[in-house]
């Protein structure tokens, strides 16, 4: 008897006859003999829609009231599915993130899970029950409802996988699996069948939006394999393992875009010990990421440091620069600049391949493409571009690899 953990994304249960959909491969699972958990995110749109009221009402709502109104969006899917598969003849019990024990951290909209406790779920699926679970929420230590951010049910279908120590998590979703690009974008993209925990990490990081990265965490730290597939057909779709040797004779495994970025550039920063610990502690403080930073030291004994965020992060974090600012005095200036995106291309091939970052760099020249700023880490080199050459630098970079090209 086999452990199965599976998830269905808002696009899954979008309604009545998808649920029920959703519902048939739970049981088929079950009826194989294996114990199931489903993790369900809100149906459709829902959250959008939610958070959409919300800004109506109130243009600049608190987390923690937004955590209790958009944690309302699971609970509605849960019990719907649970109704589903009681009238498909078998029985099923849904649970919200509190009732699993699910304990996150005090971040509202970005929170982490601490722990969850299993012998709910498994006294459950002893029972023979088909366990729903809500996905995307928890509550802290004190009660307070919680969310993961965005794409935050992956993080839940992984953490319940790793608790109950499940064989396989299966992530249905609206599309084949992951693809070699976003295919909305470039035509060519070609689903890949397997894809190491890294490279996805670094896609997910990058962009790629099918998972969220703390899900691919998880299932690296404990070995979960994901396998990801589209809902509505019976197609393989692509696992994510543990990497092999047999993955780097790949060189490059996809390309991913970015948009919607902002480079903060904080200008004559004193050049001494632990200022910049100060700028970025205090920016993590308010649990904001930043990435791509780069520092350059100019003749006064100063230094400029530029990062970039996700503009939706702007409104948050230009509080906390323009305090630091003022806080370091002297011609310490802040600049904000919008309209960027980041192209990547990934491969753990890179690792033992030369050339990987001219051939890219030259591709994106040929396609007259500037490129304002790179980064690089083992499997990935990165790009800062106009928001204007994104979609093309995206269709670019995957044709340089020859990517559409299948093995």
């Amino acid at each position: 008897m086999a452990l199965i953990v599976q998830k269905f994304g808002g696009s899954s249960v979008a309604d009545a006859e998808k649920i029920h959909l959703a519902a048939r491969r739970a049981i088929a699972a079950k009826e194989k003999g294996n114990q199931v958990c489903v993790v369900v995110s809100a149906m459709g749109d829902t959250t959008d829609h939610l958070i959409e009221v919300a800004r109506k009402v109130c243009e600049n709502p608190p987390k923690r009231e937004m955590d209790q109104l958009l944690a309302t969006g699971e609970q509605v899917t849960i019990a719907l599915m649970a109704m589903a598969i009681h009238a498909q003849g078998h029985e099923a019990i849904s649970f919200t993130g509190g009732q699993i024990g699910l304990v996150t951290d005090n971040s509202f909209s970005k929170a982490r899970i601490q722990s969850i406790n299993q012998k709910r779920i498994f006294d459950q699926l002893s029972a023979g029950k088909i366990v729903i679970i809500a996905g995307f929420q928890g509550v802290t230590a004190e009660g307070d409802y919680t969310t993961l951010g965005r794409g935050g049910s992956n993080a839940t279908l992984v953490a319940i996988g790793a608790v109950l120590k499940a064989d396989v998590c299966e992530n249905y979703t609206d599309v084949d699996g992951i693809f070699t690009a976003d295919p909305r974008i470039v035509k060519n993209a070609r689903k890949i069948d397997r894809i190491s925990y890294d490279e996805m990490l670094e896609l997910a990081g990058l962009g790629a939006s099918v998972l969220q990265t703390r899900a691919v965490e998880f299932a690296k730290k404990y070995n979960v394999p994901i396998h990801v597939r589209n809902s509505q057909n019976e197609t393989e779709g692509t696992w994510i393992v543990a990497e092999t040797p047999k993955m780097e004779h790949i060189v490059v495994s996809g390309a991913a875009l970015k948009k919607e970025l902002v480079r903060v550039t904080v200008k004559h920063v004193p050049d001494h010990p632990g200022v910049a610990a100060k700028i970025f502690g205090d920016i993590a403080a308010a649990n904001i990421v930043v990435d791509d930073i780069i520092q350059n030291v100019m003749d006064d004994n100063t230094a400029n440091i530029s990062f970039t965020v996700e503009h939706g992060d702007l409104h948050e974090i230009k509080p906390v620069v323009d305090r630091l600012v003022k806080e370091l005095g002297g011609k310490t200036a802040a600049i904000y600049q919008d309209g960027l995106a980041k192209v990547s291309a990934v491969g753990v091939g890179m690792k033992v391949h030369t050339g990987v970052a001219q051939r890219m760099f030259k591709a994106l020249a040929d396609g007259k493409i500037n490129i304002q700023n790179i980064t690089t880490s083992e499997i990935k080199i990165s790009c800062i571009i106009s928001k204007e050459d994104a979609n093309r630098a995206l269709q670019i970079v995957h044709d340089a690899f020859n990517l559409g090209a299948g093995k």
